[in-house]
């Protein structure tokens, strides 16, 4: 079976070889929407927009192609990646003995077949100083990432408690991942 990862995430691509699956990295060209949308919608738009990008390169339908696009939320509001150093304290200031949102959609496609569904996990941080701001803004870890803060990274120390999938947060929940293939039958290699 042969798979292609719809992303550059070095994350997800780490995740996936987690459960013994060496993807193809081939990642969409999709513009991503930000905002203007429900959450969910959006959510679903960007993931099936990244889905069909890159089905639309991909002649064989014999490979599964998956698909993620993960958002922080807060309010109501997208946290997605920070545009400056501005923007990335800005939002460790919001998230900061608050409780948040990490949503990821998840879409596949194998064989003409599609399935989309959603994962939402709670991720609760510390109350923050403004020097545990500003030393983790400036290493740049977060500067790349929703919410600016890498949960896998040093960003660890700021979560106090998540309620549902760490792998949700790092990107690609692989609990989903594992039953949207156990649907059609798709093993992965390690657990055949």
């Amino acid at each position: 079976m042969e798979f292609i990862l719809a992303s550059a995430s070095p994350r997800r691509k780490d995740l996936l070889e987690q459960i013994g699956i060496k993807a193809q990295i081939l990642p969409s060209e999709f513009q991503e929407a930000s905002s203007g949308e429900d959450v969910y919608q959006l959510l679903e738009t960007n993931t099936l927009g990244k889905l069909n990008d890159v089905e639309g390169k991909v002649l064989n339908t014999d490979k599964v192609i998956i698909a993620a696009d993960t958002v922080v939320v807060l309010d109501g509001r997208i946290l997605g990646k920070p545009a400056d150093l501005h923007e990335a304290v800005s939002m460790l200031e919001s998230l900061s003995g608050r409780e948040h949102s990490v949503l990821t959609g998840l879409a596949i496609s194998y064989a003409g077949k599609r399935n989309y569904q959603f994962l939402e996990t709670k991720v609760k941080f510390k109350t923050l100083t403004k020097d545990e701001i500003y030393s983790y803004v400036n290493t740049g870890e977060g500067l790349d990432k929703a919410g600016g803060y890498a949960v896998q990274g040093l960003g660890a120390v700021f979560v106090e408690k998540i309620k549902g999938c760490y792998n949700n947060v790092v990107g690609l929940p692989l609990n989903l991942l594992y039953s949207m293939l156990n649907c059609w039958q798709i093993k992965t290699p390690k657990l055949k």
